[in-house]
């Protein structure tokens, strides 16, 4: 259960130039040229609230209760809905101006049984997932020889003798690193595997699981079909059993398989995007959009991916609004639907509100667990981003550097560039996030309070910055 503070009022005790101050409402005409004493105003209100944000554990006790209530959440699912309900309660009861929800088309696919076994020359249980999407095996399963590629290059290579009527095996492994940056050389095994084997006469594809972890766990994800390639079932096996699996080709002339796979499609569904907004007194339709996705996989709780995000954003603009009041620029929250199986929600959002996209100062997405932020990467005009100095300060204070100037801003809001819209990226440390990715750990107990605070901190700097100050990344329009 939260604890709500009423909103304070506009009048801010302005400590840092030790003397109170009342800011005055002001005239809907848009931002003129940077004031040194709006400056002076905004400086303090982020110190104001980094601290307030310091002592509050509101974003993790929102992903706390995500987790717990709800749980899985799956595009479609019982529990998408049941997290739709949840989300639109929450911003009500955390005192959102505007609660409101834009529906979302999406195919429910759901994950059924999976059994795999070594069954020659000796019999191995294997831990088996099936990768998002993926059809069903034959009620009886599929037995074949399978064969190994260490990529999707060498399967693609390959003569189509040596894969026809066999179980393509694609076993490539995934480093750490901070940025995540080993998930895009991988990834396209999960994706892409299915219609390359097919294209071999592969009766089913397998890969190792898109994953850091040495672990027990199998890591799903979606993958697509080509509606000109034939159709066949697609599943990751967990790291340790991958490793067994390889041992065993390695070592004897014929390895064979039997896979069990029972996946479903339920047909087409209503999700949708969940959207909160604080409005603004100054500047209302100029909007600060943050955001996460609120669908999950459905083998863990979806903690990191992305119930941290949900919590991260929704508190941020919870505390803005308790801490320094009505903020001057709209602050909305959108929880996007359905960016598991290919950002839906976002692209529908883009789509929908294309009118509106021009009056949108910044977007940004949390999208990458809780690990603690180390750097902001950004896509403003270039003549005006050195005039954000008071944010990179703020940000500096909390070891936060200033990155680049070319940021895609997140999954969900990668597309509002084309669009003219600002981004920025909170980059977080992921080293161990895809420890847990799509997996069935992903688990509350993965999150570390002391970083998801951090994450709500500098989240609610960054947006109070936007909102109450007049600085404006947008391009300059054409004239």
């Amino acid at each position: 259960m939260y604890h709500f503070l009423k909103p304070l009022t506009i009048v801010l005790s302005l400590t840092l130039l030790g003397c109170s101050h009342t800011v005055e409402p002001e005239s809907s005409q848009q931002p003129q040229k940077l004031s040194p004493k709006r400056d002076a105003v905004v400086q303090t209100q982020l110190a104001r609230i980094a601290k307030a944000s310091q002592t509050s554990t509101l974003s993790y006790d929102i992903v706390a209760e995500l987790t717990s209530e709800v749980g899985p959440r799956i595009a479609g699912s019982a529990g998408d809905k049941k997290a739709i309900i949840w989300a639109e309660q929450t911003f009500t009861k955390l005192g959102f101006d505007k609660v409101y929800k834009q529906p979302v088309r999406v195919r429910n696919w759901e994950r059924g049984f999976a059994d795999a076994k070594v069954i020659i020359p000796e019999q191995h249980d294997l831990t088996i997932t099936a990768l998002g999407g993926s059809i069903a095996t034959p009620e009886n399963g599929i037995q074949a020889e399978v064969i190994r590629f260490t990529s999707l290059e060498a399967l693609s290579n390959s003569a189509t003798v040596l894969v026809e009527g066999k179980i393509v095996y694609i076993d490539q492994s995934m480093q750490r690193d901070r940025a995540g940056r080993f998930y895009g050389k991988v990834v396209p095994n999960r994706v892409r595997g299915a219609v390359e084997a097919a294209k071999k006469g592969a009766l089913a594809v397998i890969i190792r699981s898109v994953g850091t972890a040495n672990s027990q766990f199998a890591h799903t994800g979606v993958m697509r079909y080509d509606d000109e390639v034939t159709k066949i079932p697609a599943g990751a096996l967990s790291a340790i059993d991958a490793d067994k699996l390889t041992q065993l080709i390695n070592r004897h002339d014929k390895v064979s398989i039997s896979l069990n796979m029972q996946a479903k499609e339920t047909g087409w569904q209503t999700s949708y995007n969940v959207i909160g907004e604080i409005t603004g007194t100054t500047h209302p339709d100029e909007v600060v959009l943050i955001s996460a996705h609120l669908d999950s996989w459905d083998l863990g709780t979806g903690a990191l991916d992305d119930g941290a995000g949900v919590g991260i954003v929704m508190a941020a603009a919870k505390l803005i609004k308790d801490t320094l009041g009505q903020p001057r620029r709209t602050i909305r929250v959108i929880l996007y639907a359905a960016e598991e199986i290919g950002l839906v929600g976002a692209f529908e959002y883009a789509k929908t509100n294309s009118a509106d996209l021009p009056n949108i100062i910044l977007a940004a997405e949390s999208d990458f667990g809780a690990g603690k932020i180390y750097r902001m990467d950004t896509r403003f005009a270039p003549e005006v981003r050195d005039d954000a100095k008071i944010l990179y300060d703020a940000l500096a204070q909390m070891n936060i550097e200033l990155g680049n100037n070319t940021s895609r801003g997140g999954p969900d809001v990668s597309m509002l560039p084309n669009y003219g819209v600002p981004v920025l990226s909170l980059r977080q440390d992921g080293t161990y996030y895809f420890d847990y990715h799509h997996t069935a750990d992903d688990t509350l107990d993965k999150i570390d309070l002391e970083a998801i605070v951090q994450n709500q901190t500098a989240w609610s700097v960054v947006t109070a910055f936007f909102a109450n100050s007049d600085f404006d990344p947008r391009p300059a329009p054409e004239l």
